[in-house]
């Protein structure tokens, strides 16, 4: 998703708790574009090396999503 989702009419954000592998909340943002741009990078470093197995696009506005390790 590029931006968070919303309710009441598309007034209130919700807050985004985005999980590691581990199931593990390592952001929790109601900015959900501002996450991408700010905050993605140095989490996917932190996460790349934790978890190398796992896919970690470089653009994730462009990557085709995956869905339990394979290409959906």
């Amino acid at each position: 998703m590029k931006e968070s989702p919303k309710v009441g009419g598309g007034r209130v954000p919700l807050v985004v708790h985005l999980l590691a592998p581990n199931k593990r909340a390592v952001q929790v943002t109601q900015d959900l574009a501002g996450f991408w741009e700010r905050h993605y990078a140095s989490i996917k470093k932190e996460l790349a090396r934790k978890y190398p197995r796992h896919a970690w696009p470089e653009d994730p506005h462009t990557a085709i999503p995956m869905r339990f390790g394979r290409r959906s």
